[in-house]
């Protein structure tokens, strides 16, 4: 049994039942679910994940209001359900501490977006990373009679606003070309290894990135980027090339680099976000910087985002 379904009978079975059972006609003022920070929001869990931060457990949502009036009363019910539940027992951490349990719904989004509540301008949205956008909204919500917690997060959903996601998009094709396709090549030249290894590193990051965001997804964290990106249904041949890229000799890595750049090129171009036809990927990133209608995000460098 995966994390997230044994949560979800976790409060099906237990914490709504006692719920309703303490705050009658007030219990629908509880949002619940599990989204936030670990590989059982994702539905990544496994054997392995299971030796931290797993078991049952779920988020209560409270408004600011009904936090001061119901949050210790709400956290002190939940505190006494059993620990154990279908056989497991929660093996929680101190980092993650606070990941379960009575939750205001502005502290669970600032924690991840930096704002109370949906971001108020273009600025606020590209200062977010991704992967703390793809925390905020995953796993699932449980039940929200009350709306104020789903409000949130459907505006944070499928992805960025257009001109934001389009001006990441750029940056990160930009960092393609500049690490890809020209450092990469120049720093093998020069014998250092290592350095090298980092510039491909970025290209592989970079290229992931570019995926999500043309498939309007955001990249979680990175340990969990090729297993999302897998996952997409879109440009999944861009996707395959960086899976062979670490593994590939060395003397094929330049071609694949090159392949997958005039994979990206064309889904651009699919996408309408281009009408050159340059494989190297910096004219393509200011090819991108022009669809942006945003004066405030236009006027930013192409490699800011």
């Amino acid at each position: 049994m995966q994390g997230l379904e044994l949560c979800r009978e976790f409060y099906r079975q237990s914490v709504f039942p006692a719920i309703t059972e303490r705050f009658g006609k007030r219990a629908c003022r509880v949002a619940a679910g599990l989204a936030g920070q670990g590989s059982d929001c994702l539905g990544y869990d496994d054997d392995i994940s299971r030796d931290h931060d797993f078991g049952p457990g779920c988020c209560l949502w409270l408004t600011d209001e009904d936090f001061v009036v119901l949050g210790s009363e709400l956290q002190e019910l939940y505190d006494s359900l059993p620990n154990e539940f279908m056989g497991f027992s929660r093996n929680a951490t101190a980092q993650a501490s606070g990941r379960v349990g009575v939750i205001p719904i502005s502290r669970f989004y600032i924690q991840y977006t930096g704002c109370p509540d949906v971001p108020p301008n273009d600025t606020a949205w590209l200062r977010i990373p991704e992967h703390h956008l793809a925390s905020a909204t995953s796993g699932e919500v449980f039940c929200d009679d009350l709306g104020e917690f789903s409000r949130i997060r459907k505006a944070l959903l499928p992805c960025y606003p257009r001109d934001v996601r389009i001006k990441k998009l750029a940056a990160r094709v930009f960092v393609m070309g500049q690490a890809g396709q020209y450092n990469y090549v120049r720093i093998m030249k020069r014998g250092d290894g290592p350095a090298a290894m980092l510039a491909l590193d970025e290209f592989v990051r970079a290229a992931l990135s570019s995926v999500h965001l043309l498939n309007k997804r955001y990249m979680p964290y990175y340990k969990w980027a090729f297993r999302s990106a897998r996952a997409l249904p879109r440009f999944m041949k861009i996707v395959r090339e960086l899976d062979s890229l670490y593994s590939a000799p060395e003397a094929e890595r330049q071609d694949i680099i090159e392949s997958i750049c005039r994979h990206v090129r064309d889904a651009l171009q699919e996408e309408g976000l281009s009408s050159i036809s340059e494989s190297f990927l910096v004219p393509q990133a200011e090819e991108i910087m022009k669809r942006i209608e945003s004066e405030c995000l236009k006027n930013l460098g192409v490699s800011v985002g």
